[in-house]
């Protein structure tokens, strides 16, 4: 049985590494409209993209997107997100899924599942998707983010550190992960429920999330519990640099 659920997609135009990201050309269409095209093939029932620009609104207007113009001054895509359940009126029980605007592959399977996730699971307020991680360098990697669950597959916590941290084992070597640790690297797709989002925002930010610049750590801090499954398909990279857009337009034929 499939979900209800509204996909929000944010997209801010300032970016230290890539200005104007949203609006970079793949294949003869803005990188947003490849984003919001994925999230279409999902069962949301809704997409909206929220945005702080006027050109990035323009530019979804003119595709027919959905599209929210947004207060600038967020301190997260969450909070963003919390600011469009607002303004579109979702109860507190509705289910939101928050689709990174620079991720043009996002295949819609992954979309699909965390929103049924969360529904799945009445003891969280989000719910997120994993891999597992086999590269040691990968695993010492701060720009790699690690989760960490307990039995039931709710979150005990994420950091850009190597977790855990196998004592013995890497005292002696770093170059391989000790045999039988299940390591995995989060994939930075959330579903919520929309009546969390305005406690989230309200909270402010914890030491905790500010240290590691983890937004999901804010939620721990407060109690609320993550829910955590593999990815039924991995998401390939998104885009943070030129480089990371020159690959995505030869994936694309370009």
């Amino acid at each position: 049985m499939s979900t209800a659920y509204t996909v929000v997609i944010p997209a801010r135009y300032a970016s230290s590494r890539l200005p104007g990201k949203p609006l970079q050309n793949i294949a003869g269409k803005p990188m947003i409209r490849h984003v919001w095209e994925q999230a279409c093939r999902s069962d949301a029932q809704r997409v909206v993209v929220a945005t702080d620009d006027s050109r990035i609104q323009d530019a979804c207007m003119g595709f027919g997107a959905e599209v929210l113009l947004t207060r600038a001054e967020h301190e997260s895509g969450t909070d963003r997100l919390a600011e469009v359940a607002a303004k579109l009126g979702l109860a507190d029980d509705a289910i939101v899924v928050n689709v990174q605007g620079d991720e043009p592959l996002i295949p819609p399977a992954v979309i699909n599942q965390v929103a049924h996730n969360l529904a799945s699971h009445s003891e969280a307020a989000i719910a997120t998707l994993a891999e597992p991680l086999t590269d040691p360098q990968a695993l010492f990697n701060p720009n790699v983010v690690k989760v960490l669950c307990d039995i039931n597959g709710l979150a005990l916590t994420f950091s850009r550190a190597p977790l855990p941290w196998a004592r013995d084992e890497f005292a002696r070597d770093k170059a391989a992960l000790p045999l039988g640790v299940p390591y995995r690297r989060h994939i930075g797709i959330y579903a919520y429920r929309a009546g969390f989002l305005a406690d989230f925002v309200k909270w402010g930010p914890c030491w905790l999330e500010s240290t590691e610049c983890l937004e999901q750590l804010r939620a721990l801090w407060n109690g609320v519990r993550i829910h955590v499954a593999d990815a039924v398909e991995a998401p390939p990279p998104g885009v943070d640099t030129s480089d990371d857009l020159e690959r995505v337009r030869k994936l694309l034929g370009v």
